[in-house]
């Protein structure tokens, strides 16, 4: 099988949000919300929900929200016109706004495991009890609320890309209670007249801005362009010299083509029970003509940048053994790669398609999915 080899290893894997924690706590460093807070979130889903805005508008109806305390700009999505889900998705600036288009022009299949991964928003959704953890059920029980049927219990959660869907921040919290009450508004408005979300020109959206004064926060209307989608910069460290001499001293003979990549491993991780978890990369190296696995690991996707080149390194210098060419897909692969290819005189080239690295990725999730894969 082309994923012969791979040997992975979870620390406290989730299927599920874990059981201890508690409702709103992402890590213990994150506030969540007071019952007073939790109180106005469940009193603004309400109203929301009886306001019933999927009734005139569809998943593709977006307008912004500018939050009145971070400045930043939050896309809302109503759904439910399809009478399936039923609630708000509020993606986050403009990288939550880039996912949003992903999947509406099919880049991004909303099944494909990629969906989840990246996805930057806050959702407010109705759901059978089933899916509620004892946290949601307990801040429901101290509010004094009641729930019966389908499609009834007030679920809220964050999304952050690389992390398992997780319980509100007190922050989060706040500006999702703000998105409910100016959905309500505008549903109103676009129920009378669909055409106040049509815009003047075809990158901008219509975005409600607070107005700050004494006697509080008033709204108005502002037609406003997103900012361009910031790519992260991919800054990488020097090399290690001592184990780059190493590995030339060693006379290794460069045969074969080897395919290198890495992508979102399919069970999230963490390591504590309080601590949101996070979907790990896996970075994979396999021979391209027998399609066996040559090297495989689990890796922080925050520490992937400064681990990968030390991982060759280590890798190459206790196979001993080097191939002709690597080949990748993606850009940070290349760029990490490169400076390595050129101290030991290997070829580094990107392509479209990795046909082994493919079918190994393939394999594990199979195995994942019927609990085969030794981890």
């Amino acid at each position: 099988m082309a994923a012969h080899g791979i040997r992975l290893r979870l620390v406290g894997s989730r299927q599920r949000v874990p059981k201890k924690a508690g409702a709103g706590a992402a890590n213990m460093e994150e506030k969540h919300p007071t019952i007073p807070e939790w109180k106005e979130l469940y009193d603004a889903a309400w109203r929301f929900k009886q306001a019933e805005p999927w009734s005139s508008m569809w998943d593709t109806d977006l307008f912004g929200v500018k939050d009145p305390v971070t400045e930043k700009i939050g896309y809302c999505c109503v759904m439910g016109k399809a009478g399936v889900h039923f609630g708000l998705a509020v993606y986050l600036g403009r990288e939550g706004l880039e996912g949003y288009l992903k999947a509406q022009s099919g880049e991004i299949s909303p099944s494909s495991h990629d969906f989840l991964y990246l996805q930057k928003c806050l959702m407010a959704s109705f759901e059978d009890r089933s899916l509620l953890e004892k946290a949601d059920i307990s801040v429901v029980k101290e509010l004094g609320l009641k729930f019966r049927g389908h499609n009834a219990w007030p679920l809220f959660r964050s999304y952050r890309p690389g992390y398992f869907p997780w319980y509100l921040t007190a922050e989060e919290g706040r500006y999702l209670t703000l998105c409910l009450a100016q959905v309500v508004g505008v549903s109103v408005r676009f129920r009378d007249d669909p055409k106040i979300l049509i815009p003047p020109d075809k990158n901008s959206y219509l975005v409600r801005v607070p107005i700050k004064s004494r006697s509080g926060l008033s709204w108005k209307d502002e037609w406003l362009t997103p900012q361009p989608l910031k790519k992260p910069r991919i800054i990488v460290k020097p090399i290690d010299e001592e184990k780059l001499e190493e590995i030339k001293a060693m006379s290794i003979r460069s045969q074969g083509v080897w395919e290198a990549d890495f992508f979102y491993f399919p069970q999230p991780v963490a390591e504590r029970d309080d601590q949101r978890p996070c979907f790990p990369y896996v970075s994979l190296c396999a021979d391209r003509e027998s399609g066996l696995v040559l090297n495989s690991y689990l890796v922080d996707p925050a520490k992937f940048i400064s681990e990968f080149p030390k991982r060759f390194l280590e890798f190459a210098a206790s196979r001993k053994s080097l191939p002709e060419e690597i080949l990748v897909k993606n850009e940070e692969t290349l760029r990490l790669l490169r400076p390595i290819a050129n101290k030991l005189g290997f070829r580094v080239r990107k392509v479209r398609k990795l046909k082994a690295l493919e079918d190994a990725q393939a394999s594990m999730f199979e195995m994942l999915a019927g609990g085969n894969l030794d981890t």
